[in-house]
């Protein structure tokens, strides 16, 4: 049976406003547009992660991140 971490990542658009939560207090903040989206997105699914889901509202996006835990 798998078993998963998690990890959010909240992007505030009209800011350029993203905070990344992960496993052991990890808490990181970035100020970003698309373009550091994509590549916020691709250096964590080269770390394993991949996006469980995804809430939108506004000017607001909220993504749930997991992998498998080792």
């Amino acid at each position: 049976m798998f078993t998963y971490e998690f990890g959010t990542i909240e992007w505030l658009w009209d800011q350029e406003t993203i905070q990344v939560n992960l496993p052991g207090d990890y808490e990181e903040m970035y100020h970003g547009n698309h373009k550091e989206i994509v590549t916020l997105l691709s250096d964590l699914g080269s770390q394993g992660w991949d996006v469980a889901s995804c809430s939108s509202t506004g000017n607001w996006l909220f993504w749930t991140l997991r992998r498998h835990r080792a």
